[in-house]
């Protein structure tokens, strides 16, 4: 009976000992969802913006001042991390936060010599520590770290708590994390360290205030050794590895952090606060750039800075950024030169010539002529205030001739250029123009930054196509026509021809092999000096001038710009020289003769009484007032207009619908019912305009 009743207690017993289990496994989750680790800190990381190999541009401190580099394990050398564990924490692979054999030896150490020699703590135990708030040390935070620890190994992986570690862990001064510390004391991210580097950082964040090499190397020093010597004694390295590292010298200052790119860090970090981006840029290639555009600034006692952007064209990713050369000086510093609206002076007139081959109104065989020529109450004069009489379209443009350039707009149409240029992508200032925007603008009356300048160009690198530059990630936007595939390559192809100033390049050591199409520009008063040429492969922007706008007479495009466009070039990877060919519907020509007669020679519409007049649009669809009835599936309604002056321009509630057409319809589909203004404009900006009401038939 006894043997029956003993057996019948098995079961009592282990069903309450299961009992008992459950319910610790039970308030072990409600204590874990009641009190969840705090990783806030954690997460406040130095904001980095990185090159295309993720080398680091520029980083950021944290809002509390800390240099805190995120850092996880596959970013810090192998050899670092089997030393700290060896020392730190060798078992780190297979407790789950807490380590007993480590805290019974600690214990065993506390009675036997009277002190605490070792604290027992894991890597688990000491993240626990570095993300909570500091406490007094004694047994009851020991507890809490515990506990904690426990808690992390439950909710994450070893190597998200080592990543914990590597980034938190205290190496003196504001410098938290391995890699912080790699970078300002040995220069270099700790993907490659030296044994003897190795060691320091492991020891450091044992007392780091007490151990700092750059205010108490010779304790830096000891501290190293101490761990080299227990690492050899425990037989993690050899005897004579721990020798050759111990002869290593330690480092007894703090290095600056990287420092490259600044201004476009400090716009990438406005975007996107806190981040890690990761950008195109091509950290080598930058470094040498702002070295460069350093080295040319030094040649400007007035106070002259320079702006530059190296994009590659078929991916239309930004390699190098310069949006000054003196961040933290007295020429422009933290003013971002390459995003500031300046006149881009005849820098934009390859796209007004552009506009023109897509309208048929000249080819660059076209006779043009450069005379004395009022516009209305505008007489414009070339550069050199001489005129050339009749030339080629060719020359017009590949000597930037003043006169055929603002009649060309005048027959494109000043309303419709910016509105092209607008989308695609281009913001142009022109707050300080006098009604609508009217023919200066072809020589400059009109302010735009270096970024969207250098956009256009690449645009024409890519036969006709504007889409925004690429600074990180993938392309935000599919691109827009800008002109054709044919008016491009005329531009380009004439743009190659243009000559280089005299006697460049010889005797200092440039290879000047590629072939570079590019133009020049220089605004009234000489405050603005540009370049912008592309090749097959790369487009170069360079903008030279004073922060303030103050003139600089004698400093222009061609002698200013242009020399530091090419070093530049020069820097980026060899090219084989060369033009693209022509596309297959391009009008080539040898000899004016050839071309059709109306393309013979370009001349105004002029009537007796001056520049010839045409009645402005009128919208003849939808009435002034209608009532739209239409499908909501298919909501497409059909604007059309007559009269007017060249391409018709579209406006619904404000916003550009399409590009500018001539002579056809447009299609508008409207987001949904209600009222909606419809204008449309011409080229010389006269404008009609209807209010209509639409209504989603049932």
């Amino acid at each position: 009976m006894n043997q029956v009743r003993g057996r019948l207690w098995i079961p009592a017993v282990a069903g309450m000992t299961i009992i008992i289990l459950l319910a610790a496994a039970g308030a072990v989750r409600w204590a874990d969802q009641r009190w969840p680790p705090d990783l806030s800190r954690y997460m406040r990381q130095s904001a980095v913006v990185t090159d295309k190999d993720r080398g680091i541009l520029r980083a950021f401190t944290t809002p509390d001042g800390k240099w805190r580099l995120p850092a996880r394990p596959e970013d810090v050398d192998p050899r670092y991390l089997t030393l700290l564990r060896a020392y730190e924490d060798k078992r780190f692979d297979e407790h789950d936060g807490v380590d007993p054999l480590a805290l019974a030896r600690a214990a065993a150490q506390w009675i036997s010599h009277g002190h605490i020699v070792s604290g027992g703590s894991t890597l688990t135990m000491q993240v626990a520590r570095l993300i909570d708030t500091p406490k007094p040390r004694g047994i009851g935070t020991k507890l809490m770290q515990m506990a904690r620890a426990l808690q992390l190994e439950r909710r994450y992986r070893k190597a998200d708590i080592l990543a914990m570690y590597l980034t938190l862990a205290p190496f003196g001064g504001n410098l938290e994390g391995a890699r912080a510390a790699s970078l300002a004391y040995f220069g270099k991210e700790p993907a490659r360290l030296t044994l003897g580097q190795a060691a320091l950082l492991v020891a450091l964040p044992q007392s780091p205030e007490r151990l700092r090499p750059d205010r108490h190397p010779a304790a830096a020093r000891a501290g190293r050794d101490k761990v080299l010597a227990r690492l050899a004694a425990d037989g993690a390295i050899t005897a004579q590895e721990a020798a050759e590292a111990r002869a290593e010298p330690v480092p007894d200052r703090r290095l600056p952090f990287p420092f490259a790119a600044p201004h476009l860090a400090q716009h990438l970090m406005a975007l996107a606060p806190g981040a890690e981006t990761d950008t195109w840029i091509d950290g080598t290639l930058q470094r040498a750039a702002e070295n460069l555009a350093r080295g040319e600034a030094r040649w400007f006692p007035d106070g002259a800075d320079i702006s530059a952007i190296m994009v590659e064209n078929s991916t239309r990713r930004v390699v190098a950024y310069l949006g000054g050369t003196d961040f933290f000086g007295r020429r422009a510093g933290q003013l971002d030169l390459a995003r500031r609206a300046r006149s881009p002076g005849s820098a934009l007139k390859p796209f007004v010539y552009g506009m023109a081959f897509d309208d048929d109104a000249i080819n660059p065989a076209s006779l043009i002529d450069d005379e004395p020529t009022r516009f209305g109450d505008y007489a414009p004069k070339d550069f050199d205030r001489d005129y050339r009489g009749t030339v080629s379209v060719r020359q017009a443009l590949a000597e930037s001739l003043n006169v055929p350039a603002v009649a060309l707009l005048e027959r494109v149409g000043p309303m419709r250029f910016v509105a092209d240029l607008r989308q695609s992508g281009a913001r142009l200032a022109t707050h300080r123009l006098v009604g609508a925007p009217s023919l200066p603008i072809a020589l400059g009356g009109v302010g735009i930054s270096l970024a969207d300048l250098t956009m256009l160009y690449v645009a024409l690198a890519n036969d006709g196509a504007a889409a925004p530059l690429v600074y990180a990630g993938a392309p935000a936007a599919s691109p827009h026509a800008l002109m054709s595939k044919t008016a491009a390559w005329y531009v380009g192809d004439i743009l190659a021809g243009s000559s280089r100033p005299d006697g460049w390049g010889e005797g200092i050591g440039l290879t000047m092999t590629r072939t570079i199409a590019f133009k020049t520009g220089t605004s009234y008063g000489y405050r603005d000096a540009w370049a912008v040429g592309f090749s097959r492969r790369y487009t170069v922007g360079v903008w030279v001038g004073r922060a303030d706008g103050s003139p600089r007479p004698g400093h222009y495009g061609r002698n200013t710009a242009t020399p530091i466009m090419l070093k530049l070039f020069d820097l980026l990877p060899a090219e084989a020289p060369g033009w693209r060919a022509p596309p297959p519907d391009a009008l080539i020509v040898h000899g004016n003769e050839a071309l059709p007669p109306m393309l013979r020679h370009f001349t105004r519409q002029l009537s007796e009484d001056g520049p010839r007049r045409v009645p402005p649009p009128r919208i003849l669809f939808p009435a002034d007032g209608m009532l739209i009835e239409t499908a909501r599936t298919e909501p497409e309604i059909v604007l059309k207009a007559k009269g007017g002056s060249g391409a018709l321009f579209w406006i619904v509630n404000g916003k550009p619908l399409g590009s500018p057409r001539l002579g056809a319809d447009m299609f508008w589909r409207p987001d949904g019912e209600g009222f909606a203004n419809i204008a449309v404009i011409d080229r010389d900006g006269n404008r009609a305009a209807v209010r209509v009401r639409v209504k989603f038939e049932p």
